[in-house]
């Protein structure tokens, strides 16, 4: 069967009740047998890592801490983007000598010496030259409020500008690290451009070469030193009211359900959109239960900064997404599905948080445009099919109440854990009814899988070979219709290992 038909196969209804008449003993001794059979094969630290939290305990909720973060400023044209490219080592910044660049991602991850972390690059836009000033501040700001340690790229052939000058105003008051960098420092005979740097007042200037690496794994060594295990800025935090972003374009309406939620104007709420701050982490009864909806805003917009809208809406969104545990995309039912909302979602996806799906001003919805809604939906967000939706209006509060059960489901699958057994029967089960296609004469196996961690569910295959994209949709879809997941993305990792050549001492 080619992979591509795996996506047409109807919901195996039986299936669930196959799995549930299987013997919990037997489920466990073949799992058992499964997990001693991997000791034939090549397995490196990461994998004994992953094994090492096989459990039968559904409980056992385990989950990544949130990554530290890095966060690169300074003005235009310094060489941000060709900085943040070199510690990816790769080309994911986009790198123009034309100042007002804008993109969609300003969040990376990224690994230096088996250290993971976030890297936040705030240098993606410049609306125009009277604004430089305070929209570089801006950009500090968020990068301030946002990070663990800051980089203050700086070009060397320059030396410091009254811009500089002003954004170091603000990192002299923060109680954070800070890494002066002094960037297009190619070669020795421009070292003593660096120097003169000293004079911004933030200590010794770091010399790199963003375009040719030169200097950045000494500066990244240095960052590793102050870069603490677990963001303090984004703690997973265990136990207390459950955390809520939410999130939306602007004007969606996340300030008038924020304001109804809390049954009081917490928020200043105005037909133009980005000239309000969002509230910072405010307690809300709802529906008799307490939730906490973290901080969406992270930067008051300036209005007349128009073009960097997108750019600090990402910026915000990740923000948000750092912080909480569930997020609730608000869609404005007026207005056709756009390309924003999509990339919102995708966000969150990105990020592994539980997703809520709030359908706004559902009072002001005709006959007409329902029916173009309906179509958009099937269309636009079919990737997210599996979320909760619920329409409500935040202006009048209609429905306001349906949000509790949503995310309640959403968060419930976020935390579910199968224990080890009962995915590898499932696994049996589904291989045995629909096994991989061949590939080049031969078939991948799955020889063991275990769920390494819960929020968001993640799940790892130790096969023999390379499983088709095709086939992990058809897995996880199966695991959606046998275990819920409604609310909850589910991530599918493989581990293609080899058999150990038992010759070799």
């Amino acid at each position: 069967m080619s992979p591509d038909n795996y996506e047409d196969l109807p919901a195996d209804e039986d299936f669930a009740e196959r799995l549930e008449g299987l013997d919990d003993e037997l489920i466990s001794q073949r799992a058992s047998a499964l997990r001693l059979g991997l000791d034939d094969y090549e397995l490196d630290e990461d994998d004994f890592d992953v094994l090492a939290g096989v459990t039968d305990d559904p409980n056992a909720i385990r989950y990544l801490p949130a990554l530290p973060v890095v966060a690169i400023v300074g003005r235009p044209n310094v060489g941000k983007s060709a900085l943040v490219n070199r510690i990816l080592g790769r080309r994911e910044a986009v790198v123009e000598d034309t100042p007002g660049v804008t993109r969609d991602r300003v969040t990376y991850k990224a690994e230096w010496n088996e250290r993971k972390f976030s890297l936040v690059d705030t240098g993606g836009w410049e609306p125009d030259a009277r604004g430089i000033d305070a929209s570089v501040a801006a950009q500090a700001e968020v990068a301030i409020e946002l990070s663990d340690v800051v980089m203050f790229v700086v070009d060397s052939n320059v030396g410091p500008t009254s811009t500089d000058e002003h954004v170091v105003k603000l990192l002299r008051k923060i109680n954070k690290p800070v890494f002066l960098v002094a960037n297009k420092v190619d070669d020795v005979r421009q070292e003593p451009n660096a120097a003169s740097l000293w004079s911004l007042g933030l200590g010794e200037p770091w010399p790199v070469s963003a375009l040719h690496g030169r200097g950045v794994a000494d500066l990244l060594d240095a960052i590793m030193g102050k870069l603490p295990e677990v963001s303090a800025v984004a703690k997973q935090e265990v136990g207390g009211p459950r955390r809520v972003a939410l999130l939306g374009r602007p004007n969606v309406g996340k300030s008038s359900l924020l304001n109804k939620a809390a049954g009081e104007e917490r928020v200043v709420v105005n037909d133009l959109a980005g000239t309000t701050r969002d509230p910072v982490d405010e307690q809300i009864t709802l529906a008799g239960k307490v939730w906490r909806f973290v901080d969406t805003a992270g930067i008051r917009r300036r209005v007349h900064l128009s073009q960097g809208a997108d750019f600090y809406a990402s910026l915000r969104t990740s923000a948000a997404l750092e912080k909480a545990e569930v997020a609730v995309v608000l869609i404005d039912v007026t207005q056709p599905i756009s390309e924003q909302d999509v990339r919102i979602i995708d966000l969150v996806l990105e990020s592994g948080r539980a997703l809520v799906l709030a359908f706004n001003k559902w009072d002001q919805l005709d006959d007409d445009r329902r029916r173009y809604l309906e179509r958009e939906i099937e269309q636009d967000l079919a990737h997210v099919a599996w979320a909760p939706r619920v329409n409500i209006s935040a202006r009048t509060g209609r429905h306001l109440e349906k949000l509790v059960p949503a995310l309640e489901l959403a968060l419930e699958s976020w935390d579910t854990r199968i224990p080890t057994g009962k995915f590898n029967a499932f696994l049996t089960e589904l291989v045995a009814e629909h096994p991989h296609p061949l590939r080049g004469g031969k078939q991948p196996r799955i020889l063991f899988g275990t769920q390494a961690i819960s929020r968001p569910p993640t799940f790892v295959l130790f096969t023999t070979g390379f499983l088709d994209p095709g086939y992990r949709r058809f897995i996880t879809r199966r695991l959606r219709e046998v275990y819920g997941f409604e609310g909850s993305p589910i991530q599918v990792n493989m581990r293609v290992r080899e058999k150990r050549d038992r010759t070799k001492k």
